[in-house]
């Protein structure tokens, strides 16, 4: 017999106050009554205090590593998990800072482990469908000849390397996930997601745009870690947000998915657009590159598009104004919160 649905879906979000996560929240509250699961470890409450007013929100702060009985909340209790269950997990929980990367490894490993357990077990004790948020680390660094990935390509990690936390640990996650649709027939799917950029990034950790866009603002240089030549691809939250919702109500055997932009862009050009966008007299300069910032290649999109109708919709430039106009809004929030 099948969970009676009361009105609307139950879905988890782990991860959902950080800056991917708290947008999905926002989409899926016009559809679903949403958990929001957070530790603020590598996130912000900003990110979701307009959400907290909604009834079909509710928070829960809470490190998904360490336990996920969703039975000891009453706050819980509107929500009727008892009678309906939970149809939906997705799983975004997991530090992605360059510059906290070195300390919050034992986290990265945890996310990327004892997480994906309480998170798959909670998916077969509900019969709920699940998403894992994955990384296009796992199919290994870009090079000039191979720089556009499709989901049947293979990667190459080294399993021992200061990032094997996170490259590895993501690759691990991964085998968890069809381990439990092997063996418990668990509907759980791969979100490989490539460079995502957007409003409500954390400054000053690396993630270069919303550092460009404070440093642009104060006239300062932007500092590009790497050379030249350093790319990646870009996308922007909005259309990451819509694949991962399509993923979700796709059919079972669509199993792994990439999310991203198929075209690659140089750093140092998206430096200087944002520069030239805002006015600003700031210049561009280099620094030796972060830990943390592998050299990521595109998504070949052909899958996607064919299976689930999906391909990015905001241009580079329009995205990037919608980051300006965010973090020009909201500086001194920023600010405040990052020198907490």
């Amino acid at each position: 017999m099948d969970t009676p649905i009361f009105e609307k879906k139950n879905v988890i979000v782990t991860g959902g106050a950080g800056f991917i996560g708290s947008h999905l929240c926002e989409r899926l509250l016009k559809e679903a009554k949403v958990i929001c699961i957070d530790d603020f470890s590598n996130s912000d409450p900003t990110n979701i205090n307009h959400l907290l007013q909604y009834p079909d929100f509710e928070f829960i702060n809470l490190d998904v590593s360490k336990s996920l009985d969703l039975d000891q909340y009453e706050e819980l209790n509107k929500f009727k998990i008892k009678f309906q269950g939970v149809q939906e997990i997705y799983h975004l929980a997991c530090p992605t800072s360059p510059k906290d990367f070195e300390s919050l490894k034992m986290q990265t490993l945890a996310a990327n482990s004892t997480a994906m357990f309480n998170t798959l077990d909670l998916a077969v004790k509900y019969r709920a469908k699940y998403i894992f948020a994955s990384s296009s680390v796992i199919y290994g660094d870009a090079t000039e000849e191979r720089n556009r990935f499709k989901e049947s390509d293979q990667g190459v990690v080294d399993h021992l390397s200061p990032r094997a936390c996170y490259d590895e640990g993501k690759r691990f996650a991964e085998a968890a996930v069809e381990t439990y649709h092997q063996v418990h027939g668990v509907d759980a799917k791969i979100a490989r997601i490539f460079t995502t950029f957007g409003p409500r990034m954390r400054l000053f950790q690396g993630l270069l745009i919303p550092d460009f866009i404070v440093d642009a603002m104060e006239g300062k240089d932007l500092v590009v870690y790497g050379d030249e030549s350093f790319s990646t691809s870009l996308c922007y939250v909005d259309d990451l947000v819509t694949g991962l919702t399509k993923l979700m109500s796709s059919d079972p055997e669509i199993k792994v998915a990439n999310f991203g932009d198929d075209k690659i862009v140089r750093i140092v050009d998206v430096a200087n657009m944002i520069i030239k966008m805002m006015n600003s007299t700031s210049k561009v300069t280099f620094e030796k590159s972060l830990l943390f910032l592998t050299k990521k290649g595109a998504a070949d999109l052909t899958f996607v598009k064919e299976a689930l109708g999906w391909m990015p919709l905001v241009r580079l430039e329009d995205g990037l104004e919608k980051t300006i106009e965010f973090v020009v809004a909201n500086k001194e929030a920023l600010l405040f919160n990052h020198n907490r």
